[in-house]
Protein backbone atom coordinates (compact mmCIF):
# COMPACT_ATOMS: atom_id res chain seq x y z
CA UNK A 1 0.00 0.00 0.00
CA UNK A 2 1.43 3.39 -1.24
CA UNK A 3 0.43 6.80 0.85
CA UNK A 4 -0.60 9.11 -2.31
CA UNK A 5 -1.58 12.51 -1.67
CA UNK A 6 -3.55 14.94 -3.85
CA UNK A 7 -3.95 18.47 -3.55
CA UNK A 8 -5.66 20.85 -5.55
CA UNK A 9 -8.02 18.08 -6.70
CA UNK A 10 -12.22 18.71 -7.46
CA UNK A 11 -14.89 16.51 -5.57
CA UNK A 12 -15.84 14.37 -9.10
CA UNK A 13 -11.91 13.74 -9.50
CA UNK A 14 -11.50 12.31 -6.10
CA UNK A 15 -14.24 9.66 -7.08
CA UNK A 16 -12.21 8.92 -9.98
CA UNK A 17 -8.87 8.05 -8.26
CA UNK A 18 -10.91 6.14 -5.28
CA UNK A 19 -12.13 4.01 -7.84
CA UNK A 20 -8.50 3.73 -9.42
CA UNK A 21 -6.40 3.50 -6.93
CA UNK A 22 -8.56 1.29 -4.42
CA UNK A 23 -5.48 -0.55 -2.73
CA UNK A 24 -3.35 2.28 -1.93
CA UNK A 25 -3.59 4.98 0.87
CA UNK A 26 -5.03 8.42 -0.52
CA UNK A 27 -5.67 12.06 0.98
CA UNK A 28 -7.01 14.59 -0.59
CA UNK A 29 -6.98 18.64 -0.44
CA UNK A 30 -8.81 21.43 -2.73
CA UNK A 31 -6.37 23.53 -1.76
CA UNK A 32 -2.53 24.22 -3.12
CA UNK A 33 0.09 22.59 -1.04
CA UNK A 34 1.37 24.95 1.37
CA UNK A 35 4.38 24.90 4.37
CA UNK A 36 1.22 23.89 7.10
CA UNK A 37 0.66 20.64 5.38
CA UNK A 38 3.98 18.84 5.65
CA UNK A 39 3.58 17.26 8.80
CA UNK A 40 0.18 15.52 8.35
CA UNK A 41 1.86 14.17 5.05
CA UNK A 42 5.61 13.66 5.91
CA UNK A 43 5.15 10.21 5.16
CA UNK A 44 4.29 10.52 1.48
CA UNK A 45 5.40 8.77 -1.24
CA UNK A 46 3.81 10.05 -4.12
CA UNK A 47 2.22 13.81 -4.75
CA UNK A 48 0.38 14.74 -7.60
CA UNK A 49 -0.33 18.57 -7.50
CA UNK A 50 -1.08 21.18 -9.96
CA UNK A 51 1.05 24.24 -10.84
CA UNK A 52 -0.39 26.58 -8.20
CA UNK A 53 1.75 23.89 -6.08
CA UNK A 54 5.55 24.78 -5.63
CA UNK A 55 7.61 22.00 -4.88
CA UNK A 56 11.00 23.61 -4.40
CA UNK A 57 13.84 22.53 -1.87
CA UNK A 58 12.32 23.18 1.31
CA UNK A 59 9.15 21.20 0.65
CA UNK A 60 11.00 18.58 -0.70
CA UNK A 61 13.04 18.75 2.82
CA UNK A 62 10.33 17.55 4.50
CA UNK A 63 9.31 15.02 2.44
CA UNK A 64 11.54 12.14 2.68
CA UNK A 65 9.89 9.55 1.21
CA UNK A 66 8.87 11.00 -2.09
CA UNK A 67 9.54 8.82 -4.69
CA UNK A 68 7.14 10.71 -7.87
CA UNK A 69 5.25 13.65 -8.29
CA UNK A 70 2.97 13.77 -10.61
CA UNK A 71 1.93 17.35 -11.61
CA UNK A 72 -1.65 17.75 -13.25
CA UNK A 73 -0.66 19.59 -15.68
CA UNK A 74 1.59 19.82 -19.11
CA UNK A 75 3.91 22.75 -17.80
CA UNK A 76 6.06 21.33 -14.90
CA UNK A 77 8.05 24.60 -14.07
CA UNK A 78 7.03 24.82 -10.28
CA UNK A 79 8.31 21.43 -9.36
CA UNK A 80 11.82 21.81 -8.57
CA UNK A 81 13.38 19.05 -11.24
CA UNK A 82 17.18 19.48 -10.08
CA UNK A 83 16.51 18.96 -6.40
CA UNK A 84 13.89 16.05 -7.51
CA UNK A 85 17.48 14.48 -9.66
CA UNK A 86 19.61 14.71 -6.56
CA UNK A 87 16.63 12.96 -4.29
CA UNK A 88 15.84 10.65 -7.40
CA UNK A 89 12.26 11.38 -7.02
CA UNK A 90 10.42 10.80 -10.64
CA UNK A 91 8.47 13.44 -11.99
CA UNK A 92 5.72 13.10 -14.15
CA UNK A 93 3.16 15.77 -16.53
CA UNK A 94 0.67 15.26 -18.91
CA UNK A 95 1.81 16.15 -21.93
CA UNK A 96 -1.31 16.54 -24.05
CA UNK A 97 -5.09 16.24 -23.01
CA UNK A 98 -6.90 18.74 -25.91
CA UNK A 99 -5.60 18.67 -29.37
CA UNK A 100 -9.36 17.41 -30.80
CA UNK A 101 -11.01 19.71 -27.97
CA UNK A 102 -9.49 22.87 -29.26
CA UNK A 103 -9.81 22.23 -33.12
CA UNK A 104 -13.38 21.09 -32.90
CA UNK A 105 -13.91 24.91 -31.39
CA UNK A 106 -11.80 26.19 -34.47
CA UNK A 107 -14.52 24.84 -36.55
CA UNK A 108 -17.33 25.73 -34.15
CA UNK A 109 -16.19 29.34 -34.68
CA UNK A 110 -15.55 28.69 -38.65
CA UNK A 111 -19.24 27.55 -38.53
CA UNK A 112 -20.67 30.13 -36.30
CA UNK A 113 -19.28 32.71 -38.92
CA UNK A 114 -20.04 30.44 -42.03
CA UNK A 115 -23.69 30.12 -41.21
CA UNK A 116 -24.21 32.77 -39.07
CA UNK A 117 -24.96 31.01 -36.19
CA UNK A 118 -25.12 33.11 -33.62
CA UNK A 119 -27.46 35.73 -35.51
CA UNK A 120 -29.59 33.02 -36.39
CA UNK A 121 -30.56 31.87 -33.39
CA UNK A 122 -30.92 35.12 -31.59
CA UNK A 123 -33.50 36.37 -34.58
CA UNK A 124 -35.77 32.97 -33.85
CA UNK A 125 -35.59 33.97 -30.18
CA UNK A 126 -36.84 37.64 -30.94
CA UNK A 127 -39.66 35.72 -32.79
CA UNK A 128 -37.98 36.95 -36.75
CA UNK A 129 -38.26 33.61 -38.85
CA UNK A 130 -37.37 36.04 -41.86
CA UNK A 131 -33.44 35.06 -43.49
CA UNK A 132 -32.39 38.36 -44.01
CA UNK A 133 -28.81 38.82 -43.64
CA UNK A 134 -28.53 35.30 -42.92
CA UNK A 135 -27.03 34.10 -46.09
CA UNK A 136 -23.88 31.92 -45.50
CA UNK A 137 -21.21 29.98 -47.80
CA UNK A 138 -20.07 26.12 -47.72
CA UNK A 139 -16.72 25.53 -46.50
CA UNK A 140 -16.49 22.54 -49.13
CA UNK A 141 -13.67 23.56 -51.90
CA UNK A 142 -12.84 26.51 -49.84
CA UNK A 143 -9.04 26.86 -48.47
CA UNK A 144 -7.83 26.61 -44.86
CA UNK A 145 -4.67 28.05 -43.92
CA UNK A 146 -3.21 26.05 -40.91
CA UNK A 147 -0.14 27.71 -38.95
CA UNK A 148 1.17 25.51 -36.93
CA UNK A 149 0.47 21.97 -37.51
CA UNK A 150 1.02 20.57 -33.99
CA UNK A 151 -1.12 18.51 -32.30
CA UNK A 152 -3.96 20.38 -32.85
CA UNK A 153 -3.13 21.70 -36.12
CA UNK A 154 -3.09 17.92 -37.06
CA UNK A 155 -6.54 17.50 -35.66
CA UNK A 156 -7.95 20.79 -37.75
CA UNK A 157 -6.25 19.53 -41.09
CA UNK A 158 -8.30 16.17 -40.08
CA UNK A 159 -11.57 17.95 -39.78
CA UNK A 160 -11.28 20.15 -42.81
CA UNK A 161 -10.59 16.99 -45.24
CA UNK A 162 -13.67 16.21 -44.15
CA UNK A 163 -15.67 18.84 -44.81
CA UNK A 164 -13.99 18.74 -48.33
CA UNK A 165 -11.99 21.92 -48.00
CA UNK A 166 -8.67 22.45 -49.61
CA UNK A 167 -5.82 22.69 -46.70
CA UNK A 168 -2.57 24.50 -46.77
CA UNK A 169 0.31 24.46 -43.64
CA UNK A 170 2.54 26.39 -42.72
CA UNK A 171 4.98 24.83 -39.92
CA UNK A 172 8.90 25.66 -39.08
CA UNK A 173 9.30 21.82 -39.34
CA UNK A 174 8.38 19.88 -42.64
CA UNK A 175 6.47 16.66 -42.50
CA UNK A 176 6.02 15.48 -45.84
CA UNK A 177 4.75 12.00 -44.75
CA UNK A 178 2.28 13.84 -42.48
CA UNK A 179 1.42 15.58 -45.42
CA UNK A 180 0.43 12.84 -47.84
CA UNK A 181 -1.52 11.00 -45.18
CA UNK A 182 -3.43 13.84 -43.91
CA UNK A 183 -3.69 15.30 -47.78
CA UNK A 184 -2.56 18.77 -47.38
CA UNK A 185 0.13 21.01 -48.80
CA UNK A 186 2.74 22.01 -46.79
CA UNK A 187 3.60 25.71 -47.88
CA UNK A 188 5.56 28.62 -46.86
CA UNK A 189 4.05 31.42 -44.72
CA UNK A 190 3.29 34.14 -47.24
CA UNK A 191 1.85 31.49 -49.63
CA UNK A 192 -0.77 30.48 -46.59
CA UNK A 193 -1.84 34.08 -46.45
CA UNK A 194 -2.14 34.79 -50.47
CA UNK A 195 -4.41 31.90 -51.14
CA UNK A 196 -6.24 30.99 -47.71
CA UNK A 197 -9.66 32.03 -47.62
CA UNK A 198 -9.83 30.85 -43.91
CA UNK A 199 -6.82 31.38 -41.97
CA UNK A 200 -6.07 28.99 -38.37
CA UNK A 201 -3.52 29.80 -35.55
CA UNK A 202 -2.47 26.77 -33.71
CA UNK A 203 0.89 28.24 -32.19
CA UNK A 204 2.36 28.69 -28.79
CA UNK A 205 3.03 32.59 -28.24
CA UNK A 206 7.00 32.69 -28.11
CA UNK A 207 9.50 35.42 -29.47
CA UNK A 208 9.31 33.91 -32.83
CA UNK A 209 5.30 33.73 -33.05
CA UNK A 210 4.46 37.21 -31.13
CA UNK A 211 2.56 39.25 -33.49
CA UNK A 212 3.12 36.80 -36.43
CA UNK A 213 -0.17 37.80 -37.69
CA UNK A 214 0.67 42.30 -38.08
CA UNK A 215 0.28 44.81 -40.27
CA UNK A 216 2.59 43.00 -43.40
CA UNK A 217 0.95 39.86 -42.88
CA UNK A 218 -2.49 40.91 -43.24
CA UNK A 219 -1.76 42.78 -46.29
CA UNK A 220 -0.55 39.15 -47.82
CA UNK A 221 -4.30 38.15 -47.12
CA UNK A 222 -6.68 37.64 -49.47
CA UNK A 223 -9.45 40.39 -49.47
CA UNK A 224 -12.43 39.01 -47.34
CA UNK A 225 -10.65 36.63 -45.32
CA UNK A 226 -11.24 34.84 -42.38
CA UNK A 227 -8.86 34.76 -39.32
CA UNK A 228 -9.42 31.65 -36.56
CA UNK A 229 -7.18 31.95 -33.31
CA UNK A 230 -7.05 29.65 -30.62
CA UNK A 231 -3.99 29.92 -29.17
CA UNK A 232 -2.92 32.97 -27.56
CA UNK A 233 -3.91 35.99 -27.99
CA UNK A 234 -0.33 37.73 -28.59
CA UNK A 235 0.13 35.75 -31.52
CA UNK A 236 -2.16 38.69 -33.29
CA UNK A 237 -1.60 42.26 -33.61
CA UNK A 238 -4.72 43.82 -32.35
CA UNK A 239 -4.56 47.32 -33.10
CA UNK A 240 -3.24 45.96 -36.64
CA UNK A 241 -6.29 43.48 -37.35
CA UNK A 242 -8.76 45.79 -36.43
CA UNK A 243 -7.23 48.65 -39.48
CA UNK A 244 -7.83 45.43 -41.85
CA UNK A 245 -11.14 44.99 -40.80
CA UNK A 246 -11.98 48.46 -41.23
CA UNK A 247 -10.19 48.38 -45.02
CA UNK A 248 -12.20 45.24 -45.65
CA UNK A 249 -9.26 43.41 -46.06
CA UNK A 250 -10.08 40.52 -42.86
CA UNK A 251 -14.39 40.12 -43.40
CA UNK A 252 -14.68 38.01 -40.30
CA UNK A 253 -12.66 36.92 -37.15
CA UNK A 254 -13.32 34.14 -34.78
CA UNK A 255 -11.09 34.33 -31.88
CA UNK A 256 -10.86 32.41 -28.20
CA UNK A 257 -7.96 34.23 -26.87
CA UNK A 258 -7.62 38.20 -26.58
CA UNK A 259 -4.52 39.89 -26.52
CA UNK A 260 -4.11 41.56 -23.33
CA UNK A 261 -5.18 38.16 -21.29
CA UNK A 262 -3.57 37.67 -18.35
CA UNK A 263 -0.65 35.26 -18.88
CA UNK A 264 -2.06 31.90 -18.95
CA UNK A 265 0.40 28.76 -19.16
CA UNK A 266 -2.13 26.27 -18.49
CA UNK A 267 -6.11 26.23 -19.73
CA UNK A 268 -7.25 24.41 -16.86
CA UNK A 269 -5.95 27.37 -14.67
CA UNK A 270 -9.58 29.53 -15.98
CA UNK A 271 -11.29 26.72 -13.53
CA UNK A 272 -8.90 27.56 -10.98
CA UNK A 273 -9.86 29.62 -7.54
CA UNK A 274 -6.58 30.84 -7.62
CA UNK A 275 -6.89 32.14 -11.31
CA UNK A 276 -9.78 34.18 -10.25
CA UNK A 277 -8.10 36.18 -7.49
CA UNK A 278 -4.99 37.08 -9.87
CA UNK A 279 -7.34 37.98 -13.13
CA UNK A 280 -10.06 39.41 -13.68
CA UNK A 281 -10.67 38.45 -17.08
CA UNK A 282 -14.48 39.44 -17.13
CA UNK A 283 -13.39 42.81 -17.28
CA UNK A 284 -10.64 42.40 -19.62
CA UNK A 285 -12.99 40.78 -21.98
CA UNK A 286 -15.90 43.65 -21.37
CA UNK A 287 -13.70 46.46 -22.13
CA UNK A 288 -11.57 44.82 -24.75
CA UNK A 289 -12.31 46.87 -28.56
CA UNK A 290 -12.98 43.78 -30.50
CA UNK A 291 -16.00 43.10 -28.88
CA UNK A 292 -17.60 46.22 -30.54
CA UNK A 293 -17.07 44.58 -33.47
CA UNK A 294 -20.11 42.72 -35.37
CA UNK A 295 -17.63 40.97 -37.86
CA UNK A 296 -15.60 39.38 -34.60
CA UNK A 297 -16.57 36.12 -32.94
CA UNK A 298 -15.28 35.95 -29.31
CA UNK A 299 -15.39 32.95 -26.79
CA UNK A 300 -14.24 33.05 -23.27
CA UNK A 301 -11.14 31.10 -23.59
CA UNK A 302 -13.32 28.22 -23.53
CA UNK A 303 -11.68 25.58 -26.43
CA UNK A 304 -10.12 23.54 -23.67
CA UNK A 305 -12.94 23.10 -21.93
CA UNK A 306 -15.11 19.87 -22.51
CA UNK A 307 -15.31 17.23 -19.84
CA UNK A 308 -13.63 14.59 -21.89
CA UNK A 309 -10.41 16.98 -21.98
CA UNK A 310 -10.34 17.26 -18.37
CA UNK A 311 -11.45 13.31 -17.56
CA UNK A 312 -7.60 13.01 -20.00
CA UNK A 313 -5.76 14.78 -17.56
CA UNK A 314 -6.81 13.06 -14.87
CA UNK A 315 -6.83 9.62 -16.64
CA UNK A 316 -2.85 10.63 -17.37
CA UNK A 317 -2.48 11.46 -13.83
CA UNK A 318 -3.83 8.43 -12.57
CA UNK A 319 -1.97 6.38 -15.53
CA UNK A 320 1.48 8.04 -14.79
CA UNK A 321 0.73 6.78 -10.85
CA UNK A 322 0.01 2.90 -11.99
CA UNK A 323 2.91 2.89 -14.42
CA UNK A 324 4.93 3.85 -11.63
CA UNK A 325 3.92 1.79 -9.31
CA UNK A 326 4.52 -0.94 -11.77
CA UNK A 327 7.99 0.65 -12.16
CA UNK A 328 6.90 1.10 -15.78
CA UNK A 329 7.15 5.06 -15.48
CA UNK A 330 5.67 7.24 -18.43
CA UNK A 331 5.65 10.72 -19.12
CA UNK A 332 8.89 11.45 -17.21
CA UNK A 333 9.83 14.94 -17.41
CA UNK A 334 13.54 14.58 -17.71
CA UNK A 335 15.88 17.37 -15.76
CA UNK A 336 18.22 19.73 -18.51
CA UNK A 337 21.21 21.77 -17.49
Amino acid sequence: MTKITFFEIEDWEKENIKQSLKKHKLSFSKKTLSKKDLPKIKDTEALAVFIYSKVDKEILDKLPKLKLITTMSTGFDHIDLKECKKRKITVCNVPTYGENTVAEHTFALILAISRKIPESIEKTRQGDFRLNNLRGFDLKDRTIGIIGCGNIGKHVARIAKGFEMKVLVYDVKKDPKLAKKLGFKQTSLQTLLKNSDIITLNVPENKQTHHMINSKSLNLCKKGAIIINTARGGVIDTSALLKSMVRGKIRYVGLDVLEGECLIKEEKELLHSEFTKTCDLKTILQNHILLRNKNVYITPHNAFNSKEALQRILDTTIENIQGFLKKKAINKVKYRE
